[in-house]
């Protein structure tokens, strides 16, 4: 258990949310000072949802708020227009003004579920990058902030000497994406007393460059706290699956799934996803992760329920739980599950049933598809298909109008005839 004064670090280092600092015991001593430490994480706009890779910084923020300081949003309107090169082999596509704009429009909904806005004094904000960087001129910008960076650091930046290395190209534009990034620490500093720089650790570079150049233009100190990289006990990347991301936004990812994301959590992961993921105390967590055997399914529907609330509420979380129940334990078709509805017409021409797991999102394509029934994996209402050309008829529905269909045991979805 960390012994640091601030109930912020406590939280963030005893969760595991620690992975490197910059003078640790000033930011406990900024922490747990009478005035609020007022900090910030960027999030650029280049979907139209956040996914859960993006959850541990905005749970960061979360545990700002709770534990009594400020947190700001810093929406990358204008960062977006570059694409930060950090963790990428090769230059984003460009998004235009109209893009961004409604990008961050949807991702905004998000942040309003984990933090509360406001004008108080612990109130979130949200504020957008573009505001400031949309007015710089390049020369006033280069005399004023390029003097501070050097062509000698920058190149032995993770992120430029990957890309040198591998012979891949990095435009100019992307090059200048450290010194507007540590710009706009330098502005939030500036504008709102913000002090403190959160993030991954794959940001670490742009965010030292961003508390030296406060230093270096203002006299002010800052710090920076990263996160590790979250993944899971088999190695893959939080928040990515062999269906795809795992977005926040439920109209690209249902509360349902998103439940059964997390119930899908392996046994291993279980006690590290409850601290980052959750608000259960440290207490109820070593409980939860001491359970062993079958028992452990316990913990897993607690972390479901309890990450599912956070985002979505509690009725859908119990919605979620219930058609978990239905489809697992019952052998039925819980209400949550993705459904095709056909009209009776549909079924003159016959249609191929690869055709109808491709809508219901269970498989990617018909290749896909047919390597599932050579394996055993896809099924009608627990019998398992095994003809790809095999079609859809009302003698496939009989008299209950709906049948379930599945890939494997954990991925299900309905086709119901209207």
């Amino acid at each position: 258990m960390s012994n640091h004064k601030s109930q912020l670090l406590r939280n963030l280092i005893d969760r595991g949310f620690l992975f490197q600092s910059t003078d640790i015991d000033e930011l406990d001593a900024a922490a747990s000072s009478n005035k609020p430490l007022v900090g910030y994480i960027g999030f650029d706009c280049t979907a139209e949802s956040l996914h859960v890779g993006s959850l541990v910084q905005i749970m960061m923020l979360r545990h700002l708020q709770q534990s009594g300081h400020k947190p700001i949003v810093l929406m990358g309107g204008g960062t977006t227009k570059i694409g930060d090169p950090s963790d990428k082999d090769k230059s984003r596509p460009l998004l235009d003004d109209a893009r961004i704009a409604a990008n961050m429009k949807s991702i905004k909904t998000v942040f309003e579920k984990f933090l509360v806005f406001g004008d108080g004094p612990t109130d979130a904000i949200m504020v957008n990058n573009a505001d400031w960087l949309d007015r710089l001129e390049l020369i006033p910008f280069l005399r004023d902030i390029g003097k501070h960076f050097t062509i000698n650091k920058m190149i032995k930046m993770e992120s430029v000497r990957r890309r040198i290395a591998d012979e891949n190209e990095m435009t100019f534009l992307e090059f200048n994406y450290p010194l507007l990034q540590s710009y706009d620490f330098l502005e939030l500093n500036r504008r709102f007393d913000c002090s403190l720089q959160l993030g991954g650790s794959d940001q670490w570079g742009n965010m030292v460059n961003g508390k030296d150049l406060i230093r270096r233009v203002t006299g002010n100190s800052a710090h920076v706290f990263t996160t590790p990289l979250v993944t899971t006990s088999s190695g893959a990347k939080m928040g990515k699956t062999a269906d795809g991301a795992i977005w926040l936004n439920a109209n690209m990812r249902s509360p349902y799934e998103y439940w059964q994301f997390w119930r899908n959590t392996e046994d291993a992961d279980v006690g590290k996803f409850l601290r980052l993921f959750t608000d259960f105390s440290l207490d109820k967590i070593t409980e939860l992760e001491a359970l062993r055997g079958s028992e452990i399914n316990t913990a897993k529907i607690a972390l479901a329920n309890a990450c599912t609330t956070m985002l979505h509420g509690e009725d859908a979380a119990k919605s979620a739980e219930k058609t978990a129940h239905d489809t697992f334990l019952q052998d039925g078709a819980g209400d949550d599950l993705p459904t095709l509805v056909l009209d009776e017409t549909d079924l003159l021409d016959a249609p191929l049933i690869l055709q109808a797991f491709l809508k219901t999102g269970l498989i990617a394509s018909n290749g896909e598809g047919k390597r599932h029934i050579k394996a055993g994996a896809l099924k009608i209402n627990g019998k398992p298909v095994t003809d790809p050309k095999m079609t859809l008829t009302n003698e496939t529905f009989q008299s209950s109008k709906q049948v379930r269909i599945s890939v494997g045991k954990k991925k299900h979805a309905v086709i119901k005839i209207r």
